[in-house]
């Protein structure tokens, strides 16, 4: 519905009343306006009420002024560019005000994630991971940092964790190459889609390993390929993609397998604590004020004792 969002309200526009015509025309003008309002600035903006703005959307056809909005908004999103949008939304704004503004649309997201994320393709999706012999894990491009996040706090849980790490569609089949139905793939893609997170996905699905998606929607291609979706909002009227809340997947993901193997974290923490120890691994990359003294104080005591 959204693709038609203009010609619909056009087409109905002679059958509305003085106040719903005053609400199209305003829209038509300022959409790129009008698509950031909640129904009572809309309202406000016009010198009517929000109940106002709300029976109109329904006149539309939508459930109720949210809808309505989503639907402007995927218009306006085919209309302008990033950077326009980006433009429209933080025009005149102040460093702190974009601040918010961008703080509070983080958190918009996370809640919608809570709300809408499917339990049961949660849970589902940490079996997978932990019966698996192996896991293969793909994100490209903005994607790639979540990928690396995930890969390092897997190989701490299981090990046997693949990150496919190339910019050739040949190397990344070369290093998937040996999956099979005993392993897992985990493939991270949000707008725009990566074809080839997508193509590995099909090699891994034709080979019959678990596939599962972090994605931001069940119409998104990267659920064509899998058997378990992960769904988290990711989207941002800017050129920036907001990656917040499918890293608070991942970090649930992370604990919950954690809690499904306690025993094996801690056996593979302690190790890694006594590596650390034995080959003074954090020597001089880490300062930790609270149980130590600062390294940088070391050479400067020497010289005074001196």
């Amino acid at each position: 519905m959204a693709t038609d969002f203009m010609a619909d309200m056009s087409e109905k526009f002679t059958k509305m009343s003085k106040s719903q015509k005053l609400i199209a025309s305003y829209i038509s003008d300022h959409y790129d306006q009008a698509v950031f309002m909640t129904a009572a600035k809309l309202g406000e903006t016009l010198g009517i009420s929000e109940s106002t703005v709300v029976r109109f959307a329904i006149m539309l056809g939508y459930e109720g002024y949210p809808e309505f909005q989503k639907a402007l908004e995927e218009w306006v999103k085919n209309q302008l560019s990033s950077v326009q949008r980006m433009g429209v939304k933080y025009a005149g704004s102040t460093q702190s005000e974009v601040l918010t503004s961008v703080l509070q649309s983080d958190m918009d997201k996370i809640r919608d994630t809570v709300e809408h994320l499917d339990a049961a393709a949660f849970d589902t999706a940490v079996d997978i991971i932990l019966k698996a012999k192996k896991v293969y894990i793909s994100g490209i491009r903005s994607c790639e940092p979540l990928a690396d996040f995930l890969c390092f706090y897997l190989n701490m849980i299981r090990g046997d964790v693949v990150c496919i790490k190339t910019t050739s569609m040949s190397e990344t089949f070369e290093q998937m190459i040996r999956i099979s139905d005993k392993d897992a793939f985990i493939g991270i893609s949000f707008p725009r889609y990566s074809m080839r997170t997508l193509k590995a996905m099909e090699f891994a699905n034709d080979r019959n390993a678990k596939v599962i998606s972090l994605t931001d929607s069940i119409h998104s291609p990267m659920c064509m390929y899998s058997s378990c979706n992960l769904l988290a909002r990711s989207d941002m009227v800017s050129i920036v993609d907001s990656l917040v809340a499918p890293l608070s997947v991942i970090n649930a993901l992370v604990v919950a397998m954690c809690l499904k193997r306690p025993a094996e974290v801690k056996k593979s923490l302690h190790t890694l604590e006594e590596v650390w120890n034995n080959y003074q691994v954090y020597l001089n990359d880490e300062i930790n004020f609270i149980d130590e003294e600062p390294m940088l104080n070391y050479p400067l005591r020497k010289e005074d004792d001196k």
